[in-house]
């Protein structure tokens, strides 16, 4: 297209129909008059990642078997081949591996916290639906899910539900701006609200000004009202800086989250919500700091000149002549006789 008045006026309308058409979708929530766009997107485009992440291996064993073909009746390019192909398998037993680790932890989580989940594997990473942190799982409306629900994993809060096709569900994760969250601190319970920073730590504003918070406090999601879109006790994070309140009404802290969200695979939508909250229950343990060594008590011992050893209280402990040294005829004589020189214990005699 060439750089015409009409082209620049066409892209200008263009992009102010999408921030309107953004502005209506978030503006109308669950009742979104765009919805079913976007659930219409996901049923189109859903199908399409599941192929193809289902699609890579294969793909990529064929381009193997091609790239090794020619050279099958060389003796070195065979070894080659089995090498890779061991290394393809002990790579696929590592993910495998990997794979359970994270489903036993995300199970245990979820036992801690009385949730109902549903597990699902990350088929897709991206903007699919317009938001900038995004994935795409291979579960939806065929295995109950809805929008709104909660997403873990092993670690922690991995982010919500926001679109439901058949088959497929996209989430947005915890990080992204636009995602936010009703926290609470561990054993205070001190309430605030956490914000997605992208890369960076979750901002978190706490209503109390005047709260006590320092590095190492751990945050929990306190729950929504009929746990939509929030169940409680998820855990978010950990506090890793805290900003002076300067007499504000609220206090904001930063805090790590749990979740590695650029390294996601395994989640858990939770269907079903506890009946109790879980409180601390999901947190991990903290390990135990290490004991203080025990100070060893020193004595003070003093030489006197008779030889006898006395203690700071002025106790005799000991001698010298008794407890040290032998003498030095003992030394010379360790068996005791008078004379080194007559092992017998004779006598010496006068020659004069």
């Amino acid at each position: 297209m060439r750089d015409t008045r009409e082209s620049r006026l066409l892209l200008v309308l263009l992009v102010a129909t999408a921030f309107a058409l953004i502005t209506v979708d978030i503006r109308g929530g669950e009742e979104s008059p765009v919805d079913g766009a976007r659930q219409a997107g996901a049923t189109v485009f859903g199908p399409v990642e599941n192929g193809v992440a289902a699609a890579v291996d294969p793909v990529g064993n064929a381009i193997g078997a091609v790239r090794d073909s020619g050279d099958r009746h060389d003796r070195i390019a065979a070894l080659e081949h089995e090498n890779a192909a061991l290394k393809a398998r002990l790579g696929s037993d590592d993910r495998n591996r990997s794979r359970v680790r994270q489903l036993d932890a995300m199970m245990k989580n979820a036992g801690a916290g009385q949730y109902g989940i549903k597990a699902a594997e990350v088929i897709a990473i991206g903007a699919a639906q317009g938001f900038s942190w995004t994935i795409t799982i291979d579960a939806g409306a065929n295995d109950g899910l809805k929008r709104d629900m909660t997403v873990l994993n092993g670690e922690g809060l991995v982010g919500r539900v926001t679109t439901v096709g058949p088959n497929t569900a996209t989430v947005l994760l915890a990080n992204d701006p636009d995602f936010t969250v009703g926290t609470r601190m561990e054993k205070t319970d001190e309430l605030g609200f956490a914000t997605g920073q992208g890369s960076r730590p979750l901002s978190v504003q706490f209503l109390n000004g005047k709260a006590k918070v320092q590095n190492g406090d751990r945050l929990v999601t306190f729950g929504s009202s009929k746990d939509k879109p929030f169940v409680p006790g998820v855990p978010v994070g950990e506090v890793v800086r805290v900003d002076p309140s300067g007499g504000a009404l609220t206090r904001t802290v930063y805090v790590k989250p749990y979740v590695g969200f650029t390294k996601l695979d395994i989640v858990g939508i939770v269907v079903q919500a506890p009946r109790e909250d879980p409180r601390d229950m999901v947190l991990p343990k903290q390990p135990k700091k290490p004991e203080k060594p025990k100070p060893t008590p020193t004595v003070t011992v003093t030489l006197q000149p008779n030889g006898d050893l006395v203690d700071g209280s002025g106790k005799v402990v000991g001698n010298v002549n008794e407890t040290g040294r032998p003498a030095e005829n003992d030394a010379a004589d360790p068996a005791g006789n008078a004379d080194p020189a007559d092992p017998a214990g004779n006598a010496a005699t006068d020659q004069e």
